[in-house]
């Protein structure tokens, strides 16, 4: 009932309020009454994972509309258990729904206002770096092209600094894709050149379609064609 009342008046500025005061309320004190607590936590965290995993069964329908929903009553229960990874995980799935169903303002917001503060809180450099991801492809989309390249540029740095070499091509990807966009071809070129070095020098053939479908989206790849 509690959640679905939450929903019913969810809006992203409450959200956020939600995300700051239930993320710094203290732990009860020791005693009969934390017994209690961590019992009724488990059973949340178990309703935060079944709304998870019904979330992921409406993603894979194409039902993006139902899959939101789920997918925040899944946030609601693992941010009022503090179970802030996984808190993060329904977040990112929220802002993606909301992409697929072209709401570029509300997948940013999602992102912006409540993940990437939950990210910086529990110090997760892997959260951000999917976040910064996330934003860069929601400019992308939205066309606003100088702040998809911050975030890309952003996440190819935390990329660099954890080692991470396919999150690294991936952001390399998202740059040469906002310079075709802004039609900077010569960047995009090099941009191109660069992910498939990168992608040779891991011996990854993951990346071969997606170079190929951004080559061809290129002035002389057309004019060969």
């Amino acid at each position: 009932m509690r959640t679905s009342l939450f929903l019913s008046a969810l809006t992203l500025s409450c959200f956020a309020a939600i995300a700051q005061s239930s993320s710094v309320a203290p732990y009860d004190s020791p005693g009969h009454g934390s017994a209690i607590n961590i019992a009724v936590s488990k059973i949340d965290e178990a309703d935060g994972n079944a709304y998870f995993d019904e979330g992921l069964d409406y993603e894979k329908q194409g039902e993006y509309a139902e899959a939101l929903t789920f997918f925040g009553k899944a946030a609601f229960e693992y941010n009022a258990i503090r179970k802030f990874q996984r808190y993060g995980d329904a977040l990112m799935k929220m802002s993606n729904m909301h992409y697929n169903l072209a709401h570029y303002v509300e997948a940013e917001q999602v992102m912006l206002n409540v993940a990437i503060k939950n990210y910086s809180k529990i110090g997760s450099r892997t959260g951000l770096m999917g976040a910064y991801q996330q934003l860069g492809k929601i400019y992308l989309a939205g066309n606003r092209i100088t702040e998809c390249l911050w975030f890309y540029t952003q996440q190819g740095i935390l990329a660099q600094q954890m080692g991470n070499n396919h999150a690294y091509i991936e952001s390399v990807l998202g740059i040469a894709m906002a310079n075709i966009r802004r039609k900077d071809y010569k960047l995009a070129e090099r941009d191109l050149k660069r992910a498939e070095w990168l992608a040779n020098s891991i011996r990854s053939k993951q990346y071969t379609g997606r170079i190929r479908d951004a080559r061809n989206q290129l002035p002389v790849a057309k004019k060969r064609s």
